[in-house]
Protein backbone atom coordinates (compact mmCIF):
# COMPACT_ATOMS: atom_id res chain seq x y z
CA UNK A 1 0.00 0.00 0.00
CA UNK A 2 1.36 3.41 -0.94
CA UNK A 3 2.01 5.95 2.06
CA UNK A 4 3.36 8.53 1.95
CA UNK A 5 4.31 10.97 4.80
CA UNK A 6 5.43 14.09 5.44
CA UNK A 7 7.40 16.36 7.61
CA UNK A 8 6.16 18.79 10.37
CA UNK A 9 5.83 21.93 8.88
CA UNK A 10 5.47 25.14 10.93
CA UNK A 11 5.53 28.48 11.67
CA UNK A 12 7.86 31.19 10.64
CA UNK A 13 8.15 34.73 9.52
CA UNK A 14 8.39 36.71 6.41
CA UNK A 15 10.96 36.11 4.51
CA UNK A 16 11.87 33.19 6.15
CA UNK A 17 12.95 29.67 4.58
CA UNK A 18 11.34 26.34 5.48
CA UNK A 19 11.99 22.66 4.27
CA UNK A 20 9.46 20.13 3.57
CA UNK A 21 9.70 16.46 3.20
CA UNK A 22 7.62 13.46 2.36
CA UNK A 23 8.88 10.07 2.61
CA UNK A 24 7.32 7.26 0.02
CA UNK A 25 6.76 3.84 0.81
CA UNK A 26 4.81 1.05 -0.97
CA UNK A 27 6.02 2.27 -4.79
CA UNK A 28 8.99 1.89 -6.74
CA UNK A 29 9.57 5.45 -5.82
CA UNK A 30 12.15 6.15 -8.97
CA UNK A 31 9.41 5.42 -11.35
CA UNK A 32 6.79 8.33 -10.16
CA UNK A 33 6.49 11.72 -10.41
CA UNK A 34 5.63 13.59 -7.11
CA UNK A 35 3.37 16.36 -6.85
CA UNK A 36 3.58 19.10 -4.08
CA UNK A 37 -0.26 20.77 -3.41
CA UNK A 38 -1.29 23.11 -0.70
CA UNK A 39 -4.91 24.07 0.75
CA UNK A 40 -4.89 28.04 1.75
CA UNK A 41 -7.13 28.63 4.49
CA UNK A 42 -11.17 28.94 2.80
CA UNK A 43 -9.73 27.91 -0.47
CA UNK A 44 -9.50 25.41 -3.01
CA UNK A 45 -6.26 23.37 -2.99
CA UNK A 46 -4.18 23.92 -5.23
CA UNK A 47 -1.07 23.24 -7.81
CA UNK A 48 2.55 23.80 -6.11
CA UNK A 49 5.21 21.93 -7.80
CA UNK A 50 6.18 18.42 -9.59
CA UNK A 51 8.85 16.91 -10.41
CA UNK A 52 10.00 13.75 -13.06
CA UNK A 53 10.81 10.34 -11.57
CA UNK A 54 14.47 10.84 -12.52
CA UNK A 55 14.30 14.34 -11.02
CA UNK A 56 15.50 16.10 -14.37
CA UNK A 57 11.99 18.27 -14.80
CA UNK A 58 10.41 20.13 -12.29
CA UNK A 59 7.35 22.43 -12.77
CA UNK A 60 5.90 25.41 -10.63
CA UNK A 61 3.17 27.36 -10.45
CA UNK A 62 3.47 31.17 -11.30
CA UNK A 63 2.96 31.85 -7.86
CA UNK A 64 6.03 30.26 -6.28
CA UNK A 65 8.34 29.91 -9.50
CA UNK A 66 11.54 31.82 -8.08
CA UNK A 67 10.90 30.59 -4.76
CA UNK A 68 10.64 27.16 -4.21
CA UNK A 69 12.69 24.02 -5.14
CA UNK A 70 11.13 20.84 -5.37
CA UNK A 71 14.06 17.95 -5.47
CA UNK A 72 13.68 14.05 -4.77
CA UNK A 73 16.60 11.99 -3.36
CA UNK A 74 15.33 8.52 -4.85
CA UNK A 75 17.79 6.55 -2.77
CA UNK A 76 15.81 7.37 0.41
CA UNK A 77 12.17 7.37 -1.18
CA UNK A 78 11.66 11.22 -0.10
CA UNK A 79 10.54 14.46 -2.17
CA UNK A 80 11.67 17.79 -1.04
CA UNK A 81 9.97 21.54 -1.12
CA UNK A 82 12.57 23.93 -0.21
CA UNK A 83 10.35 26.88 0.19
CA UNK A 84 12.24 30.34 0.46
CA UNK A 85 11.48 34.33 0.71
CA UNK A 86 8.13 32.76 1.76
CA UNK A 87 5.05 35.28 2.50
CA UNK A 88 1.72 35.48 4.31
CA UNK A 89 0.04 34.09 1.09
CA UNK A 90 2.06 30.81 1.43
CA UNK A 91 0.16 29.78 4.72
CA UNK A 92 -1.18 26.85 3.64
CA UNK A 93 -2.08 23.38 4.66
CA UNK A 94 0.84 21.41 2.43
CA UNK A 95 0.11 18.09 0.92
CA UNK A 96 2.66 15.74 -0.93
CA UNK A 97 0.74 13.32 -3.95
CA UNK A 98 1.61 10.62 -6.55
CA UNK A 99 -0.66 9.56 -9.27
CA UNK A 100 -0.52 5.62 -9.33
CA UNK A 101 -2.03 4.22 -13.10
CA UNK A 102 -4.47 1.66 -12.75
CA UNK A 103 -4.40 2.10 -8.81
CA UNK A 104 -5.11 5.96 -8.29
CA UNK A 105 -3.51 9.08 -6.63
CA UNK A 106 -2.59 9.13 -3.19
CA UNK A 107 -1.56 12.11 -0.38
CA UNK A 108 0.25 12.78 2.50
CA UNK A 109 -1.47 13.83 5.42
CA UNK A 110 -0.50 16.91 5.10
CA UNK A 111 1.34 19.63 6.90
CA UNK A 112 0.40 23.18 7.99
CA UNK A 113 2.45 25.95 6.85
CA UNK A 114 2.00 29.65 8.83
CA UNK A 115 3.92 32.36 7.74
CA UNK A 116 3.52 35.64 9.86
CA UNK A 117 3.34 39.02 8.82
Amino acid sequence: QVQLVESEGGLVQTGGSLRLSCAASGLTFRNYAMDWFRQPPGKEREFVAAISGGGRNTYYSDSVKGRFTISRDNAKNTVYLQMNSLKPEDTAVYYCAVLVLRSGSYWGQGTQVTVSS
